[in-house]
């Protein structure tokens, strides 16, 4: 996990705003940029409000539950920031473990996915964080995780193809050593 972050400094991010403004050509003074700089601020302590988050906290809701059996929660909405352009990916997670004993209340599983979408990411690596936070934790016999986004630093800018949508894919466990396990999770995905 990344260094903690105590608070977003909003005043330091005005000041590259502003300046940034400056850069493109526009006057900080008109009307409807003088509180930019403080609406931006404030846009990336929520977006990236993860960064200061310990996914650790949603664990308080797991119970001791014979149930043996596929748990999915899929459809889960979510929104990122790549990184790479600091431009949004949003799309949806599909989130699935095999239990060993123990279930977690299952408004967490979105929870563990918003905690990790809200930093900087690369879709690749918040699949495979949302996967091992959830093997390592819950100690199920497997997880899998597939994330399906739009990211649009690829439909609104460089190669603008409007439309396109990434999968990425983790599978741990049983998920990932036995293909039966690893085709009933994925046609209960996708259904």
């Amino acid at each position: 996990m990344n260094k903690k972050i105590k608070k977003v400094d909003t005043e330091r991010i005005e000041k590259a705003v502003k300046e940034i403004l400056l850069a493109v050509g526009e006057d900080i003074d008109r009307e409807g940029l003088k509180k930019t700089p403080e609406r931006v601020g404030k846009m990336y302590a929520e977006l990236l409000a993860g960064m200061r988050e310990d996914p650790k906290v949603h664990l308080r809701s797991v119970f001791n539950e014979n149930y043996d059996e596929i748990v999915l929660l899929r459809d889960i909405p979510f929104y990122s920031i790549c990184e790479h352009h600091l431009m949004p990916f949003i799309g949806s997670a599909h989130v699935a473990y095999l239990p060993t004993g123990m279930v977690l209340g299952v408004s967490k599983l979105a929870r563990i996915v918003d905690c990790f979408a809200r930093r900087l990411q690369t879709q690749e690596r918040l699949t495979y964080q949302i996967a091992d936070f959830i093997m390592n934790s819950l100690k199920p016999m497997g997880v899998t995780v597939v994330l399906e986004a739009s990211h649009s630093c690829m439909t609104i800018r460089g190669i603008k193809k409007p439309g396109s949508t990434m999968v990425t894919s983790a599978l741990r466990g049983i998920f990932k050593k036995d293909p039966r396990s690893r085709n009933e999770v994925l046609s209960l995905m996708h259904k």
